[in-house]
């Protein structure tokens, strides 16, 4: 049939049609339950594209990655007390296939970032993989801790290991394991939760509760002294 490769052509055509309409339906749906949840909190909500999240927060390596990065869908505000952003985010990776074409690759993932009310020192907990396996089998291990359960499920990093011991205390642990799981990382004055993938607005709730969970177990010794946190604003 003469006509049969313009027919499979134009199917082809209307599936990708429709797989891009149904995409964007669901992004439109998913972008108003973000902001029917930011209104319930009481935080602003910006769908628009906002750069320099990387500048904004240098100290989040995840925010640093690739090229084109930009924030979406961003709700701040004060959120229970604490000062609270949460986002999308996007960033592109390059690529060149075998016939020397240069492919773009599109990174989309949500994070929350959430105001500390004490000083913070770097900390880094995440999901253990099997690359992180072997490179302890290679000697190089993270930090790991007396819950067998906790050192098996999360890979934990700091320049300072007693830091990393003072925040991840018995509590903490048993916390974090109970809670929804994360990549959890510690700023100067802040700290940010986000996952490779988008949140639902459920998953966004989760994220700042399990930041702020381990926020509140802080023990009182690795806290300065009243005055001290007056003296010394949030960078």
């Amino acid at each position: 049939m003469p006509g049969l490769p313009i027919l499979l052509f134009a199917a082809f055509l209307a599936v990708v049609g429709l797989g891009a309409f149904f995409s964007w339906r669901a992004g439109e749906k998913r972008k108003a339950a973000l902001a029917a949840w930011a209104a319930g909190a009481g935080l602003r909500f910006d769908p628009q594209r906002r750069a320099g999240f990387d500048a904004q927060y240098p100290g989040f390596p995840c925010l640093r990655q690739g090229d084109h990065r930009y924030a979406y869908n961003v709700a701040d505000g004060v959120w229970r007390g604490r000062g609270i952003c949460a986002f999308d985010y996007h960033y592109e990776t390059h690529s060149t296939d075998s016939k020397g074409r240069r492919q773009t690759h599109h990174h989309h993932f949500s994070a929350v970032i959430l105001d500390s009310a004490v000083p913070l020192r770097p900390l880094a907990i995440r999901p253990e993989n099997v690359f992180d396996k072997v490179a302890g089998f290679l000697g190089f291990d993270d930090i790991n801790f007396e819950s067998a359960e906790f050192s098996r499920r999360f890979h934990v990093s700091s320049p300072d290991r007693r830091w990393a011991y003072d925040v991840l205390h018995a509590r903490s642990i048993e916390f974090l394991l109970a809670a929804p799981v994360f990549s959890i990382q510690f700023d100067a004055g802040r700290a940010i939760a986000w996952r490779t993938a988008r949140f639902a607005p459920a998953d966004v709730e989760a994220a700042a509760g399990t930041i702020a969970g381990l926020l509140d177990r802080l023990p009182e010794y690795v806290k300065p002294p009243p005055a001290a946190r007056e003296a010394s604003p949030t960078p």
